[in-house]
C-alpha cells in the first residue's frame, strides 16, 4: 500500500533520523551530498567544512532535503522538503547548534568507532576557535511525506 505521510509523521520522520540527503544546484550543476543533522523548530541544522557544497550554497542558497527510513522494498518511509540555506554567525545560536548536533549524532556511534573525522569538535566550545566549521540552517517552507507498508 502506497500513501502519504501526515504532518505529524513527517516531523516525526524528520526529527528521528541523523542523517539525510541535501540537494543543491549552481551554475548548471546539480549537487546532492549526505549530511548528519538535528532537525528542531521547522529547520535543518547541519554542519560542513569550506569545500563544493559551502561554495554552491552560497551561490544558490534555495536547497531540497531528503530523508527516509528504508527497512525494505515495500516497507519505506520518505520525506522530501524544501528550504533556503542560511549560514549562522551569532556566537550563541553557533554553540547552541553544534550542542544540539553532538547530542544527536554521538548517541549513534559505538564506543569503538571512536570521534567523527568530518568536523564535530570534541566540544561545543570549539566552534569559531580550533576547527574551521561552518555552521548553518535550513528553514523548511515546504514538506511532503510518502510511504509504502505491505
Amino acid at each position: 500500500m502506497l500513501g502519504e505521510l501526515n504532518e505529524n509523521q513527517i516531523e516525526d520522520l524528520l526529527k528521528q533520523q541523523a542523517t539525510g540527503r541535501l540537494g543543491c544546484h549552481a551554475h548548471g550543476i546539480t549537487y546532492v551530498v549526505p549530511i548528519n543533522y538535528v532537525y528542531r523548530d521547522g529547520c535543518i541544522y547541519g554542519h560542513s567544512a569550506i569545500g563544493k557544497k559551502i561554495q554552491m550554497l552560497r551561490n544558490n542558497p534555495e536547497v531540497c532535503f531528503q530523508v527516509d527510513i528504508i527497512e525494505s522494498l515495500v516497507k519505506w518511509q520518505s520525506v522530501i522538503a524544501w528550504g533556503t540555506y542560511q549560514e549562522i554567525t551569532n556566537r550563541k545560536e553557533l554553540q547552541k547548534a553544534m550542542h544540539e548536533i553532538i547530542s544527536h549524532i554521538m548517541p549513534l556511534m559505538s564506543d569503538t568507532e571512536g570521534h567523527p573525522s568530518h568536523g564535530i569538535t570534541e566540544s561545543e566550545s570549539d566552534v569559531g576557535g580550533s576547527v574551521d566549521l561552518i555552521l548553518y540552517k535550513i528553514p523548511l517552507n515546504k514538506k511532503t511525506g510518502r510511504f509504502e507498508h505491505p
